[in-house]
């Protein structure tokens, strides 16, 4: 997976595979049932089925190829390329727990100002407290908080609650007694947290030296440059860099936030430039624009797609069931929006033990159904006028009375150089050993911490 093989990992390269597959596949099928060679889309009806990225590939695919695939199933579909993805953090502080996210919130707005306006043995003093204290940049301390909360993207309907809840318990549950909405405060949610993730670093990291396991400065970690081609969070990140964004950074000042702040999209465009150097020489912001504007993002409009979504999802900002630009449900374009699924929960039926995933289940069965009869072999689709009409935003769950902004409003401004008082930010040297690093595609897979 190298910058010079990685050029032509594009979307739209995607798009065309998928299409040369439907016109050109052989099927080993028996003669009696039908002819492998005669199986294209222009004599059958075909349906795009994915989840994720893949349900945002079959949206993208029907918009830029109509009347290829007759039908499509669009499974938490992240439609909308977005840079600044503050908002897949909001499903989680909405539904987590109200004591944790009060507690979390409060962490986080004390470890950012401490690291932005505290004193040198204040910013030490608290990076010792979360078991970091050889971690160089402060920025990297307080981002490696994320990794509790990406745990909830591994929740399902019959998870039991798993590492996620965990780590709320051993913030809000006191001498066997859970807090209220409100939580425990800021004193007792410091010390618990700070007790948990220095275990979890510990767990983490083992004898990797904490820079090279949680740091993102030093861009000639081995980290940074395995192009082996099974490394798929290396193949995803080069979509993020050029197409997609969606860095996962702090909310907006005057939002309320789980995540620090000191993490923005200038954090992660950085590290783009060390992930493939040849194609970014400098930090540059993801083509996003681009890619809405050519596979219509939120604005999506085709027959016979079929979208399904949940609340809880934290890629559901990015999805046609987003806050910020939802859109209604039609014949011919069904949004349906789940309250007990998470991340593609609709896609594995051993999850219909949750009533609306069963309902959304069977509706598919009966529209697919429907939407074959429909085809008419050696008969293109014609593409016809969806309307554009968009439901009205969803007011704060948690019934906060602040204006929802844009989701991809322009990120708090950060002095790194005051974030990191005293520190080059310039790409230092080392052995080049490979670190476990706090990468979220591996970060939760580790077991819960006992506290």
């Amino acid at each position: 997976l190298s910058t010079t093989s990685l050029r032509v990992h594009t979307i739209e390269q995607a798009i065309e595979d998928l299409v040369y597959f439907a016109r050109n596949v052989h099927l080993p099928f028996p003669e009696a049932i039908e002819d492998g060679n005669n199986v294209g889309p222009d004599k059958n009806p075909w349906i795009l089925v994915g989840g994720s990225y893949s349900g945002a590939l079959v949206s993208w695919t029907m918009v830029s190829h109509p009347g290829v695939f007759h039908a499509g199933y669009s499974s938490s579909g992240v439609v909308q390329a977005i840079s600044y993805y503050w908002g897949y953090f909001e499903p989680i502080r909405q539904y987590m727990p109200k004591n944790c996210s009060a507690d979390v919130e409060r962490v986080i707005n004390h470890m950012d100002l401490t690291f932005t306006f505290g004193s040198k043995k204040e910013k030490d003093a608290l990076k010792t407290k979360f078991g970091m204290p050889n971690v160089t940049h402060y920025d990297d301390v307080a981002g490696t908080l994320r990794n509790q909360l990406w745990a909830w993207q591994s929740l399902t309907p019959a998870s039991g609650g798993g590492a996620f809840f965990t780590f709320c318990d051993a913030l809000e549950m006191k001498n066997g007694t859970a807090a209220g909405p409100n939580g425990w405060g800021l004193k007792h949610a410091l010390d618990a947290w700070g007790q948990y993730e220095t275990k979890y670093v510990a767990n983490l990291c083992g004898d990797t030296p904490q820079d090279d396991c949680l740091g993102s400065y030093d861009s000639s970690l081995a980290y940074y440059h395995t192009i082996e081609v099974d490394n798929a969070y290396r193949s995803w990140l080069w979509f993020c860099c050029n197409e997609v964004g969606y860095w996962q950074d702090g909310a907006p000042l005057g939002w309320p936030s789980i995540v620090t702040r000191l993490i923005t999209p200038q954090y992660d465009e950085r590290q783009c430039t060390y992930w493939f150097p040849e194609a970014f020489p400098q930090a540059t912001r993801a083509k996003t624009l681009d890619t809405n504007r050519k596979y219509d993002g939120w604005n999506v409009k085709e027959e016979r797609l079929f979208f399904v979504n949940a609340n809880k999802d934290p890629w559901r900002e990015a999805t046609v069931s987003s806050d910020y630009h939802r859109r209604r449900s039609t014949s011919r374009q069904p949004i349906h929006v789940l309250t007990s699924g998470y991340h593609c929960s609709d896609l594995l039926t051993r999850f219909n033990i949750a009533p609306d995933i069963k309902q959304v289940q069977d509706t598919a069965v009966e529209t697919f159904t429907k939407w074959i009869k429909e085809f008419v072999p050696g008969q293109r689709n014609a593409k016809k006028d969806l309307g554009t009409e968009i439901e009205p935003l969803v007011r704060e769950r948690d019934e906060a009375s602040t204006t929802i902004p844009s989701v991809d409003v322009t990120p708090p401004v950060v002095d790194l150089g005051v974030v990191n008082s005293g520190v080059s930010t310039s790409p230092s040297s080392n052995d080049g050993a490979s670190p476990r690093h706090v990468g979220p595609k591996n970060a939760w897979q580790l077991p819960p911490v006992q506290v």
